[in-house]
């Protein structure tokens, strides 16, 4: 049923729909959603919450149907073969697995045994994992008493013992601090170099997307709105980010005006006080802007000129900021509670 050669990872106009119930209106979590991840990648998938990649990543582990489309997880079809994309696939998801009463090597030769390893296998597979996460001296405590980021290690310790063809992790730093978030980062660096394996990886973080991944895909509204290196769709953007932080009594649409009128300045638009636009030179075009801003009576608290970000991507093909997506997506999801 597996392929030796083709992408390692393939979702085909997929399509979800989750009924809203007690009257509510249903929603389309994914819709017509398609990409491809070759074999030996980090390929990740970037949106706010609610954008539709956990759906996604359910579909494709076998953990959801979907309501229309293909996918296939290292040449397995998951709709026909289930089964064999379960023994092909490692799942971190976003909550803990680990039995936090169980000690981390416990929790390790437990997933081993369930994927049907013998106990000699699984203590020796255990043993090399604890060593590469620098769980080693840990490895006799009971989970609890575990930090958030050496819990998570363990999560994706707990995914790849069966050395699995293709990992899913699932917003793998959410939650921990920055520091934890950075040392994640750089086993998960290590881990796929060392296991030559295939990593589809969903995240909010826009800085863990442009570290991590290979290729992603820009996830809106359950639709894939662009793809491509971090660097490409960065690069497609062509020239400096400008972004003005208005002065609290500023007038923000006296402030578009101003700028729309400045010569080397383009996609000239706001999301309240902030006003954002492209140059060839932002550092040439700046003091020109401010001067303008000036010029109209328009106070201003802070400039900005940046290379091209992966939200400055989000905003030319969502027209809107991943900050702001990601605050609807909350509100969304606490009206709905």
């Amino acid at each position: 049923m597996a392929s030796a050669t083709g992408p390692a990872l393939v979702a085909d106009h997929l399509v979800k729909t989750y009924s809203g119930g007690r009257g509510k209106p249903s929603v389309r979590a994914v819709d017509d959603l398609g990409f491809e991840a070759e074999t030996g990648t980090v390929f990740g998938l970037l949106g706010p919450n609610g954008a539709g990649k956990s759906t996604t990543m359910k579909i494709l582990s076998t953990l959801a149907r979907a309501d229309a489309g293909s996918a296939y997880v290292a040449g397995i079809d998951v709709t026909r073969h289930p089964a064999g994309v379960r023994r092909a696939i490692g799942f971190v998801a976003q909550k803990p697995v680990s039995d936090p009463n169980d000690t981390g090597v416990e929790n390790l030769v437990l997933a081993g045994r369930l994927h049907g390893m013998s106990g000699r296998d699984a203590a020796a597979r255990a043993r090399e994992l604890l060593e590469r996460f620098g769980l080693t001296e840990h490895a006799g405590r009971q989970v609890k008493t575990y930090s958030g980021g050496m819990a998570r290690k363990l999560d994706v310790a707990i995914g790849l013992m069966h050395r699995p063809q293709v990992l899913f992790l699932d917003e793998p730093t959410t939650g921990l601090d920055p520091e934890a978030r950075a040392e994640l980062w750089l086993e998960l660096e290590r881990m796929t170099t060392a296991e030559n394996l295939t990593v589809l990886l969903t995240t909010h973080y826009l800085d863990e997307a442009d570290r991590l991944a290979d290729r992603l895909a820009i996830v809106d509204h359950g639709r894939v709105v662009a793809g491509g290196t971090p660097e490409e769709l960065k690069n497609d953007l062509r020239g400096d980010a400008v972004v003005v932080e208005l002065a609290g009594d500023a007038d923000p649409f006296a402030g578009l005006t101003a700028l729309q009128r400045v010569d080397g300045l383009r996609e000239v638009g706001g999301d309240g006080r902030t006003l954002r636009a492209r140059a060839d030179s932002g550092a040439a075009t700046l003091p020109l802007a401010l001067s303008a801003l000036e010029a109209a009576g328009v106070a201003v608290a802070s400039a900005t000129v940046a290379r091209p970000s992966l939200d400055d991507v989000y905003l030319r093909h969502t027209g809107r900021t991943f900050t702001r997506a990601q605050e609807s997506a909350e509100l969304v999801l606490e009206n709905a509670s």
